[in-house]
């Protein structure tokens, strides 16, 4: 089992700040906050965790390096917009609803391989380097990458999975994951409204004994009323990534256990 939190980072440097139109404020709007710490009681179970440490503001490891934003990125390609680059939301983000246009200007080609070479590859390259060390182990291999989103509309989860709409990760496993935040008291969904992006995309192949699920938390279930610091609900919340790490990772590997033995 391999945990990823790559929205969570919140080492801003001068210069990233001094390119913000409205200050760092409007960086930290794009944070999953505090869901790296929120995986602390699995990481102390022994569960392994890649979290990135560079903002999402200067690169988003959780987009593809050609997910760019012409407005962002002098001399881009138009023709291979993404509809989340479309959306402010590319490898750099370039707008908020609450903020507008976020930078006083664009960055270079260059300047953005240098994100790409100083956070984003190391990060993937962390993933694939533990999730091969795990299949070699145990000759299958499981990633949750951990995000929150804001207070959802009436009648939406408070926990959404996604699995790529199955290309990620057996049903079953999907099916696993949802049975046990019902039993920790999580309401949870799938696929609606947020499928998965690109780090369970990048680094699934399940047939080849690696799956990989994205989970989505509800960040009124861990956060205080101003959704800045933990709230009453922060250790119900790592409890349930805890039980998803084990539970999943158990489950996987007694699968996979009886399959080989089977043959």
């Amino acid at each position: 089992m391999l945990l990823s939190v790559p929205h969570s980072g919140r080492d801003y440097p001068a210069w990233l700040i001094d390119m913000a139109a409205a200050g760092r404020p409007s960086l930290t709007a794009l944070e999953d906050p505090l869901v790296d710490r929120l995986v602390w009681r699995a990481v102390g179970k022994g569960v392994g965790a890649i979290i990135a440490q560079a903002p999402r503001a200067a690169v988003d490891c959780n987009r593809a390096e050609d997910e760019v934003d012409p407005s962002v990125i002098d001399g881009a390609r138009r023709s291979r917009v993404t509809a989340r680059a479309r959306g402010g939301l590319g490898i750099v983000p370039a707008r908020t609803l609450q903020h507008g246009f976020l930078w006083r200007r664009a960055i270079s080609p260059a300047q953005l391989d240098a994100r790409l070479d100083q956070a984003h590859r190391p990060y993937h390259q962390a993933i694939a380097d533990e999730l091969s060390l795990l299949l070699d182990r145990f000759g299958c291999a499981l990633l949750l990458d951990c995000h929150s989103m804001p207070p959802p509309a009436a009648g939406i989860a408070s926990v959404i999975f996604g699995d790529r709409r199955g290309r990620t990760a057996d049903a079953w496993l999907s099916q696993e994951a949802l049975a046990i935040a019902d039993r920790c008291g999580f309401a949870a969904g799938l696929n609606d409204p947020f499928a998965g992006g690109h780090v369970i995309e990048r680094h699934a192949r399940p047939a080849h004994g690696v799956h990989a699920l994205q989970i989505e938390i509800d960040r009124s279930c861990y956060l205080d009323a101003r959704l800045t610091a933990p709230g009453p609900g922060f250790d119900q919340a790592a409890g349930l990534i805890e039980a998803l790490a084990i539970g999943l990772g158990e489950a996987l590997l007694g699968r996979h256990q009886f399959a080989t033995a089977a043959e």
